[in-house]
């Protein structure tokens, strides 16, 4: 292998251990009442650093569909029973862990969710890629968000706001409102169906990137057309939000350009920064995180479970192993730094979880 290629599997494989580290860190603070700003998502219209994280999941998910698919399309065809297979697996996991423990009515249960949307986008983004010629892919993808923003603007009025947008509508009619998230005080998901669609192009942003940008033979070709390209994407999707807001609770075709520029920024900088000594020390310690993705991911949901529902009896006072945690953290710093302190040390554990498993050539995989 050369070592262009090298660096691109590299670079993505840093990628994907970038993203899900910042997942885990931004789902389990201390306390979701002491959280710095830059750790929660935008409440509705705009953008936090936070909004990036699914987004580049998604960017490395088909950029990763690029490396193992690619060839596949070109000699015998897609393996489809192994395609549905793990489209399904992903969806059927994230749902059991969104009713673990179990205690809530399954009239209540909710349906969508993260590795949900993984499976579904991972789906059409593999039937996209059969059906479509590759030089096309990028005039589909265009078409599909025009068509999208054109769908959004259907609703009768405020078609942007959180209680009147066609996606909660088309959620409501077909999940119905029990089955939704009902974070924001109402039914809305936003991992929800119709809004798949336009993630689904999110998907295929990395699958293109890795697919003509990332093959270019040197380092420095693949930085500037990164580069070059990440700033097309931000110039059109920024000017395309003075019409349609950028919004990842709708995942807006204007967040699906603005987040897929700032995935090939940060591919750009971790391929510029992958031979500096010192650097690549770090770079290589989020390779490691990646390695075992949903394996981490499923993992780290199911001890969060295990650290909010165990109590401890203390000084005849019960409290859930988290709060006892936050609350030690608390007697010896303000409330957000140990808030933020506790994620920190969250993410850590499954750092050597990963790190291990690492190190035994273990790859858990679908």
């Amino acid at each position: 292998m050369d070592k262009a290629a090298q660096t691109r599997i590299e670079a993505i494989d840093v990628l994907r251990g970038l993203a899900l580290a910042l997942m885990l860190l931004v789902n389990n603070p201390g306390s979701w009442s002491a959280v710095y700003a830059p750790f929660l998502h935008a409440d509705w219209h705009g953008l936090t650093p936070t909004d990036l994280v699914f987004p580049f999941f998604l960017f490395v998910v088909g950029a990763s569909m690029a490396c193992s698919l690619r060839n596949q399309i070109h000699t015998s065809g897609l393996a489809w029973l192994s395609i549905f297979k793990r489209s399904v697996l992903l969806f059927v996991i994230g749902f059991i862990l969104q009713i673990i423990p179990f205690d809530q009515a399954p009239d209540t249960w909710r349906i969508m969710g993260v590795l949900q949307r993984i499976g579904l986008c991972f789906l059409l983004v593999a039937i996209m890629i059969t059906l479509i010629k590759e030089r096309w892919l990028l005039l589909t993808s265009m078409i599909i968000l025009v068509a999208y923003w054109l769908i959004l603007l259907s609703a009768d009025q405020a078609p942007y706001s959180v209680e009147n947008n066609i996606v909660r509508h088309v959620d409501m009619a077909i999940l119905g409102s029990a089955h939704m998230y009902q974070g924001k005080g109402l039914a809305f998901d936003p991992e929800g169906l119709l809004s798949t669609i336009s993630t689904s192009i999110t998907v295929l942003s990395g699958y293109l990137i890795c697919a003509k940008v990332l093959q270019q033979k040197s380092h420095k070709q693949q930085i500037l057309q990164l580069l070059c390209i990440g700033i097309v994407l931000l110039g059109i999707g920024l000017i395309w939000s003075v019409w349609q807001p950028i919004n990842k609770g709708l995942w807006t075709s204007s967040f699906v350009l603005v987040s897929s520029a700032a995935a090939c920024f940060c591919l750009a900088l971790i391929i510029l920064l992958w031979r500096v000594p010192g650097i690549n020390t770090a770079l290589h310690g989020l390779k490691i995180y990646g390695s075992n993705p949903i394996f981490i991911y499923v993992a780290a949901w199911l001890f969060s479970v295990f650290l909010n529902r165990v109590t401890l009896t203390i000084n005849e006072q019960s409290s859930s192993i988290q709060d006892w945690l936050y609350s030690s953290l608390q007697n010896v710093m303000s409330d957000k730094l140990a808030s933020l302190v506790y994620a920190i040390m969250f993410t850590g554990v499954f750092y050597l979880v990963a790190w291990v498993l690492y190190k035994k050539r273990i790859f858990i995989k679908l």
